[in-house]
């Protein structure tokens, strides 16, 4: 349900073998193979709480000013009950259907028929046709990077029209955003539902697909690792990074535009969310290439937990800080505004320079220099379903001699910075910090815990030369 990554493994380059020196597993990265009971309890409560979290924190803007513990109040004090917020709830619409078939309708035509020309002009920019990561049936799968490219169009004519068209106001997200929520589950249970169809009747790659006879965990976690139709559409990438991530922008565009309309004025704290998660999206799209080698890509199966997560969860829940300070406008004073925008800066400028390490050891397979040093790194050796082995160069200098995923310390610094723009007086803006928290710590032992079933003894070694996870000498 997430953009936020990290890149493994660094280095990779394969030779025909049936033997394993390092007593590496085979075949085992990707999702897990068996259930246990925690998994499919962790499955079940996600499915069953995670479209009522989300309709929660909205209807708790909508109808309570977002506050999250006055619903409760009046449902537990017979004030109201669910029929009547239920009532309230505003239902889907023709208008909202339409809008959002178009959106989604005009990102496809981005991502399929417009082959990238930004690399031809900018300088440092990587996109057009690129590899991805070698997947567990040894199978390397072709992408056309455009994500940038559909980026700036869409807000080119996002912008052209708020300023000389005006076919439609610039509020149109913040006015229909209950009713595009229902178009958004509509969607996203249609793909993850079309998703475990086709991984069970017409896979892309058979080989690549993982059963464990258990119905929903398979439709959580997915069944195909690729699921594409035809030569391009790529389900995983299109879905991860488009429709919600390039909205991601829009919809905070949208809020400061409401927040203008209400008050006349948009605040600091509102430029500031405006800024700082626009900077994270941006490089998102500028490092589109790179997230080819990231754990959504490289490991996980397509279902449910991308599919409606990247519809409806990072969309609706990602731009809670935006949301928020529509109803209470925050104008910061010149200090706290000045912290807030360093301390997500130099979180970004960690998140940045740390995966940059990990690209530039990659790319120069370790001739290159991290500090100014040679970085040293652990060698380790993996096998395929076919049983060719391959190798990978996991690196024990700069950051990520620090700690293993210090790239996500730095997204955690960011995550916070958005929190506190929005002051003090409710929780509601600071779950995603919160959630943050929860997903990254999560991410890392779900990583660790593939990586050793790729790597074996060797991940063992390197996590004995790099010991700590997110916080060197504590965690």
């Amino acid at each position: 349900m997430a953009a936020h990554q990290e890149k493994k493994p660094s280095e990779e380059r394969k030779h025909k073998s049936t033997q394993n020196g390092t007593q590496t597993s085979q075949v085992q990265w990707g999702r897990a193979w068996e259930v246990d009971w925690f998994s499919l309890a962790s499955i079940l409560f996600l499915l069953m709480f995670a479209p009522l979290i989300t309709y929660y924190f909205i209807m708790s803007c909508d109808q309570y000013q977002c506050s999250l513990t006055d619903p409760l109040v009046d449902l537990l004090t017979g004030n109201k009950h669910l029929s009547d917020i239920w009532n309230k709830t505003p239902r889907l619409t023709y208008r909202a259907a339409g809008i959002y078939t178009l959106w989604v309708a005009f990102q496809v035509v981005l991502y399929v028929f417009i082959p990238d020309f930004c690399h031809k002009f900018l300088p440092g920019y990587v996109g057009g046709i690129q590899e991805g990561a070698v997947t567990p049936a040894g199978v390397v799968n072709k992408y056309e990077i455009n994500g940038l490219q559909a980026w700036i169009i869409t807000h080119v004519l996002w912008f052209a029209n708020a300023y000389y068209f005006h076919c439609f106001s610039p509020t149109i997200i913040f006015d229909n955003w209950i009713p595009l929520l229902w178009c958004a589950n509509i969607l996203g249970y249609a793909v993850s539902t079309f998703a475990m169809i086709k991984g069970y009747f017409f896979p892309t790659n058979a080989k690549d697909c993982k059963f464990t006879s258990n119905f929903f965990y398979d439709y959580m976690m997915g069944i195909e690792f690729n699921p594409r139709i035809g030569k391009w559409f790529d389900f995983k990438l299109f879905f991860n990074g488009r429709p919600g991530i390039v909205a991601w922008t829009l919809i905070n565009l949208s809020y400061a535009a409401k927040q203008q309309e209400l008050y006349g004025q948009v605040t600091n704290s509102m430029i500031l969310v405006n800024v700082l998660q626009g900077i994270y999206v941006l490089d998102f799209f500028w490092n589109e290439a790179w997230y080819l080698k990231t754990i959504d890509i490289c490991h996980d199966h397509f279902g449910w937990y991308l599919g409606w997560g990247d519809c409806v969860w990072l969309p609706y829940l990602y731009t809670l800080q935006g949301l928020y300070l529509v109803y209470h406008p925050v104008q910061l004073c010149t200090a706290n505004a000045i912290g807030i925008l360093t301390l997500g800066l130099i979180g970004y400028y960690i998140f940045r320079m740390t995966n940059h390490q990990k690209d530039l050891f990659r790319r120069t397979n370790g001739n290159c220099k991290i500090w100014g040093k040679k970085p040293e790194y652990i060698e380790c050796s993996y096998m395929s379903v076919d049983g060719t082995k391959y190798y990978s160069k996991l690196m024990t200098s700069g950051f990520w001699g620090w700690a293993r995923h210090f790239n996500y310390t730095g997204d955690l610094m960011g995550s916070l910075a958005y929190c506190l723009a929005c002051g003090f007086e409710h929780i509601l803006p600071y779950f995603y910090i919160v959630y943050m928290t929860i997903l990254l710590t999560h991410r890392c032992i779900r990583d660790e815990h593939r990586c050793f079933s790729k790597y074996g003894k060797d991940w063992k070694r390197y996590t004995a030369a790099v010991p700590y996870r997110l916080i060197p000498g504590i965690f």
